[in-house]
């Protein structure tokens, strides 16, 4: 026995995976690769947040803000919620939610040189 008879080719492991999923995790990933939308990603993370709020806390103007929020939504990465005149933003979903923490938190591990835990 070889061991490369235990090993599944690419093909194989690419289609145990729904069509268009691996190019839709791959749109979302290259959208938070930006550092400005991650940290806007983060904040959203912990709740709604209006766009003069998000200017605040980023120090950016409110138009680089704005396309920055609205490439995050089209990614799927971001809801949106009217309140009067008032847009306010949120991270969508706990899956979304969980990966801006786990990237941070891993960043953090390899920033810090903390030893990596399961």
């Amino acid at each position: 026995m070889y061991a490369r008879d235990n090993v599944a080719n690419a093909s194989d492991l690419q289609q145990r995976l729904p069509g268009g999923q691996v190019e839709a995790a791959t749109e979302m990933l290259r959208m938070l690769a930006d550092p400005t939308r991650l940290r806007l990603m983060w904040l959203l993370s912990d709740g709604e947040h209006d766009v003069t709020s998000l200017v605040a806390a980023v120090g950016m103007a409110r138009p680089a803000v704005s396309q920055h929020l609205g490439k995050l939504r089209l990614a799927g990465l971001v809801s949106v919620r009217r309140e009067g005149r008032r847009a306010l933003y949120r991270a969508r979903g706990g899956h979304v939610r969980r990966l801006v923490t786990e990237v941070l938190h891993a960043a953090s591990h390899r920033v810090t040189g903390a030893p990596e835990h399961d």
